[in-house]
């Protein structure tokens, strides 16, 4: 069982225990850690904390039109991928148990990063107009752009990365695989590619992102079971069927 220690949290985050405080000789010197891994450890979960929070104040940010789409979505993959990697240490995952565990012993009230790292992706991501959310200018339209690509004018490459993106995450599903490691990564590039296309909310768009949130929520090698595999493909065949039609 690791013995846990303070970490120094952020300090406009963190509200210190009471009970924990008075039980602190002020007048000792105070030892975070007795080997250099107690140090990487509590370093990682300071870096958690810190991640955390930024995730929190970066989507408030994003929702009020405070931060570029590109700056949001950039900062939340990189937050996202170091959290992902940090927790994915086995030593830090039993230091850490889970999110809902670490915000309790914490006092921390994140919501939105809550929901940020349950889904793995930038809203932008998520979210076909998510570019929009603040209604900008142009939303009326005045039929100057193509109602099929939502606004947008994509050209033959992207089209053509988008489908191969379709395929080539099909096919491994043919293929036999299974592990969240192995397909996760085939669909946030699926809906990537599609988001350059098109940034409409075409028919059965709402389930790659259903599946990308379910496997973002399995362990790295967990498997899906046939049955889910069967409705994977099914999905997300429908999904590229709709997709195609954006097009037509």
């Amino acid at each position: 069982m690791i013995n846990r220690q303070p970490y120094a949290p952020t300090p406009h985050s963190y509200v210190p225990n009471s009970t924990l405080s008075a039980t602190i000789n002020l007048d000792e010197e105070v030892k975070l850690a007795d080997t250099r891994a107690e140090r990487d450890l509590q370093d990682s979960l300071a870096e958690i904390f810190s991640i955390i929070v930024t995730l929190d104040e970066l989507e408030k940010a994003f929702l009020k039109d405070a931060i570029p789409e590109a700056d949001y979505t950039e900062i939340c993959e990189r937050s996202l991928k170091q959290y992902k990697s940090l927790v994915a240490d086995e030593t830090v995952a039993r230091a850490f148990v889970g999110l809902e565990e670490f915000k309790a012993e914490w006092d921390l009230e994140v919501p939105r990063a809550t929901e940020r790292i349950r889904v793995g992706m930038p809203s932008t991501a998520v979210n076909a107009s998510a570019g929009h959310h603040g209604g900008g200018s142009g939303s009326g339209g005045n039929g100057s752009k193509s109602e099929n690509s939502g606004g947008k004018n994509p050209g033959g490459q992207l089209i053509l990365e988008a489908t191969q993106d379709f395929i080539t995450f099909l096919d491994a599903l043919r293929l036999g695989l299974l592990a969240k490691d192995q397909l996760h990564p085939l669909l946030i590039d699926v809906i990537q590619s599609v988001n350059k296309v098109t940034d409409r909310d075409f028919e059965n768009r709402g389930k790659i992102v259903q599946w990308l949130i379910t496997l973002n929520q399995m362990k790295a090698t967990e498997e899906l079971s046939e049955d889910q595999a069967r409705e994977l493909e099914l999905d997300i065949n429908s999904a590229y069927q709709g997709f195609k039609s954006t097009l037509s």
